[in-house]
Parts: C-alpha cells; sequence; structure tokens
C-alpha cells in the first residue's frame, strides 16, 4: 500500500552524440565534467573534475575526505584497470576505545552490536584515513592530459557560490539534523537556527545557499598546492589538528602513509561478452560471483522474466551469504547511506566509472573548521567484536559496498555503477543482465523494473513488474513490491554511459531530481 499515483509516468531522456558524456547524480557536477571533454580533456580529466565538483554540490554523499573505487577503460590498450582509494582505519585506534555498550544493534547503517555513545558511527572517533584526493591524483598522473589546477578550479567557483537550497537540498539536511546538531562545526555549515534550512515557500522561488566559503579555500589551496599537500602539507596538518581536537585519532602519519592503488580488473567472460569488475574490498569479487551462477541458471528470451528475475535473486542470495561469512560486510538493507557514482565517456572511447563515499549520510557529521571538510565515518564498516573477519582493528582497509564495472558485448561497451549502500551490486547486477542477456540499450535498461535482495530473507520488487514474474519471485523466499520513488529510494541510485559505432549515450537514475547525463556541447548532434 502506498499513497502514490499509479499514473504518473517519470522518464529520462537519453540522446545520442559522438562527443563525450559524464552521467553524475548531480547536473552540477556533469556539467563540470563535460565542459572538461569539449576543452579537449580525457575521460580521466573530466573524472577528476568531476569527483570534486560532485563533492561540493552533494557534499553529505562524497567528498575529498572520503573513499572510493574507479573502473577504467583505455581504448588504445583495450584494457581495464581497477584504481582502489579505499578509507583504512588510523594507525593509532585503539579498540578498547569502542567498547560494546549492550544495548542492542548500532544506529546506523551495519547491524554490529551498538558501541558506547556510537562511538564507531558519528564524531571524530568515527573518522577514518581518506583516499579520495589520493585516488584522483593517481588516475591524474597515470592518464590525465590537462593540468591539476585546471580541473579542481570548477569546484572552487561551485564552492564560492555556495549550494543552491531547493527542495530537495532541504529534505536531505532535514533528515539528519539532530545528528548535525551535535557537532558545531556542522550546525553552523548545514543547519538554520538549529533546524534544516526552508525554502521560501510552497510556491516561492529560494535563493538560499551553503556558505562554503572556508571548502572554496581548501579547494583552491589543493589545486595551487597540489594533492599531496593533503596529505603532508598545510591541509593535512589543518584536518588532523581539527579531528584530534575533537577526539578522533586520525595522524599525520596516517595521511602522509596512505597511497591509492592501481590493480588489473576481475576479467569475468558472460553470455559471449565480458564485464570488468573491480578487485579488492568492494563488491566486485562478488559480481563476478553472481554473473557465474546467473549464466548457467536461465536462457534469455526476449524480455526479461520470472526466469531471469529469479536467477538474479537467488545468485544475489548466494553471493551476499559467503560476503557475510568470509568478508564480513554486514551492513542493514534499509539504511542510507552517503555515497555517489558518475560514469564517463569521452570522444574517443575512453570511459571511467567512480563510486566515492563518506559512507554513512554527511559521514561522521563532523566538520573540519580550518579546511570547511565534511568528514567520513569509515570506522563504521568494521565490526567491533572481535575475531570476526571484518573486526576493528588499526591500520586496516576498510570493506566497501561498491561496485563500479565496465561491460562489453557485441560491439557495445558500457561503464556503470550506483550508489546506495548494499543495494549497489544487485542494481548493477540487474543493469548489467538487461543489457548482456536481453540486448537493451542504456535508455531501456535504466527504465526497466528492478528488484533487490541484499542478503536478507525478502526480496524488494518494483511493483511495475508483470504479475507473473512477482509469483515466481514469491516462490523463491517472500517478496514485497513497491514504489521507484525520489525518496528514501528502495533501490541504488544507478548512473552510467554507453559506446557502441562511434555513439555515445549516457543516463541516470530516471527518479533523482538532481541526477544527468550532460554531452559536451561542441559535439552534439
Amino acid at each position: 500500500m502506498s499513497n502514490f499515483s499509479t499514473t504518473q509516468t517519470v522518464r529520462k531522456q537519453v540522446i545520442p552524440t559522438r562527443g563525450g558524456i559524464v552521467a553524475a547524480q548531480h547536473r552540477k557536477a556533469a556539467e563540470v565534467g563535460a565542459a572538461i571533454l569539449e576543452a579537449g580533456g580525457d575521460a580521466i580529466d573530466a573524472a577528476v573534475a568531476t569527483s570534486f565538483a560532485v563533492g561540493v554540490v552533494e557534499p553529505w554523499m562524497s567528498g575529498p575526505a572520503g573513499g572510493g573505487c574507479m573502473m577504467i577503460w583505455r581504448e588504445a590498450e583495450q584494457r581495464a584497470h581497477t584504481l582502489f582509494f579505499g578509507m583504512r582505519s588510523p594507525k593509532g585506534l585503539d579498540p578498547a576505545d569502542y567498547p560494546l555498550d549492550g544495548s542492542g544493534r548500532s544506529s546506523d547503517l551495519f547491524p554490529w552490536p551498538s558501541v558506547k555513545d556510537d562511538r564507531n558511527v558519528q564524531g571524530a572517533t568515527a573518522i577514518a584515513v581518506p583516499g579520495t584526493v589520493a585516488g584522483m591524483e593517481l588516475a591524474h598522473r597515470l592518464f590525465g592530459r590537462v593540468d591539476w589546477k585546471e580541473l579542481l578550479a570548477p569546484a572552487g567557483k561551485l564552492a564560492r557560490e555556495g549550494l543552491l537550497i531547493d527542495w530537495y537540498a532541504s529534505l536531505l539536511i532535514a533528515s539528519s539534523t539532530r545528528a548535525l546538531s551535535k557537532d558545531p562545526d556542522a550546525a553552523r555549515l548545514f543547519l538554520e537556527d538549529g533546524q534544516w534550512p526552508t525554502i521560501a515557500g510552497w510556491t516561492a522561488l529560494s535563493e538560499k545557499r551553503l556558505d562554503q566559503s572556508r571548502l572554496a579555500e581548501t579547494l583552491e589551496w589543493l589545486a595551487r598546492e597540489g594533492a599531496r599537500d593533503f596529505y603532508e602539507g598545510d591541509i593535512a596538518r589543518a584536518m588532523v589538528s581539527d579531528v584530534r581536537a575533537k577526539g578522533g585519532s586520525l595522524g599525520l602519519d596516517d595521511l602522509a602513509a596512505y597511497k591509492a592503488e592501481l590493480r588489473e580488473a576481475i576479467a569475468v567472460p558472460y553470455r559471449g561478452g565480458l564485464v570488468h569488475a573491480s578487485k579488492g574490498l568492494t563488491a566486485g569479487p562478488n559480481l563476478a560471483e553472481c554473473l557465474a551462477m546467473m549464466e548457467n541458471a536461465f536462457e534469455p528470451g526476449s524480455t526479461p522474466d520470472g526466469k531471469s528475475y529469479s536467477a538474479m535473486v537467488e545468485a544475489l542470495g548466494a553471493t551476499y551469504r559467503n560476503r557475510l561469512k568470509f568478508m564480513g560486510d554486514q551492513d542493514a538493507p534499509h539504511a542510507p547511506s552517503c555515497t555517489t557514482h558518475f560514469s564517463v565517456v569521452d570522444r574517443h572511447g575512453n570511459m571511467v566509472a567512480v563510486t566515492q563515499t563518506l559512507l554513512s549520510i554527511f559521514g561522521s557529521r563532523v566538520v573540519s573548521p580550518a579546511t570547511g571538510l565534511l568528514m567520513n565515518n569509515g570506522i563504521m564498516w568494521f565490526d567491533p567484536e572481535p575475531g570476526k573477519p571484518n573486526s576493528l582493528a588499526p591500520d586496516k582497509g576498510c570493506l566497501m559496498n561498491v561496485c563500479p564495472t565496465i561491460g562489453e558485448k557485441n560491439g557495445r561497451r558500457f561503464a556503470i555503477g550506483a550508489s546506495g549502500g548494499r543495494k549497489i551490486l544487485p542494481a548493477t547486477l540487474n543493469l548489467a543482465s538487461f543489457m548482456m542477456d536481453f540486448g537493451m540499450d542504456l535508455e531501456e535498461a535504466f527504465h526497466q523494473p528492478r528488484v533487490d535482495n541484499s542478503g536478507g530473507a525478502t526480496t524488494v520488487a518494483d511493483e511495475d513488474l508483470a504479475p507473473e514474474i512477482l509469483t515466481a519471485l514469491q516462490e523463491i523466499q517472500p517478496a514485497v513490491t513497491t514504489k521507484r520513488t525520489v525518496y528514501p529510494y528502495a533501490f541504488a541510485c544507478p548512473a552510467g554511459v554507453m559506446r557502441e559505432n562511434g555513439m555515445n549515450t549516457g543516463c541516470t537514475e530516471i527518479m533523482s531530481p538532481w541526477g544527468d547525463a550532460v554531452a559536451e556541447k561542441d559535439m552534439m548532434n
């Protein structure tokens, strides 16, 4: 049962172009990346610029003080790479500082036993070593063509303008008002007289903006001084001083020692095509496992049916059981995550799929006052109970749900990924199946109803699926139907690009009010 209209139709237009495209969860960030492509930049240049821009216009989802992973396709080499820049626990972290309080389960994403005062969830004690800046630096050094300063300049300009508070921004800030109020600097940045910033009225236009001037100064400094300043220079010293003053264990040695890593991708043959998934502490290995199970589970027909959707649900259930047992990730399916995804293709066919995150929405809900950075809460990724695969320990990598993916079949290549915590893997698998099993183009795949089985005992299915498909899902395990809405998201929020015969397309989650695919203007047909 729901209150929503059953006759409303929501679609996003997909326009082919020979030029490059950036598909991101905020239109302003996608425009920044597209402008870099238009000026002759590589897909990597556009990805770096988009990464910093989206951290300004979607600050509660990601930013320089977070981490993530990217998949890279280099057209000239015909080769895929994984670039990993996940967060790590600080070397000075002491697991004894996170005692269990015996009151039940954690209040946020993961159903770990709760820790006293939510020290692993909120506040400076939840902050892990960030990796995003190092990841962008390595990608740029290996494949970029445009000067670093030029790539960061648009983000600094956006921060100078300040984030426009529309109804969607106000809604997201309102969802975390109580948590944000606990940190004076976060409250000063995001709240208004102790509550969420209100817009002018039901029918009035609003020009209210966040004051992101301190963040602008940090981005401008980072542009001038280079990425290593974030880990070894003035920004590093200011950030560590702020975190330690608020009780965190992040140290200068943690930042100085941090390195992003370029790795081989996982190559998964599937239905006569190939899927390139991310290696390391991501959901890439789980995607590979799902695809192997699905290829043997059904023979594709003309359109997705009960057999194909059931195969996805069963594969996801099996791989999540393995993930929970051996990899240690046990986040709650219903909890809001703080992640963004964007995908890029340039006019030459190079592709990038980037997922970056602060983990929870608004991360640790702590702002570094000297830098204007909203800090991550990566410590929450660890199980506070000892003796588990993912138990909390110092100087340890965080296990992430991110799943940036590149796939190819029959002359088509796509780069996809999503935000949404545990829902990321199901969304990526759904889209890959639609395109590789049934030959859908990007527009068809993104508008096709999806299912989610994130390791729980119930399947979540789009209410627009045919009755016979819903019946088939019920035969596997209990299934509930839900409507695709703007907030909250019952399914993950994907973004992707596709290339076929020299023509590029892009699309984002159709219900996302901010997400858009933007093409470089001078190449539009």
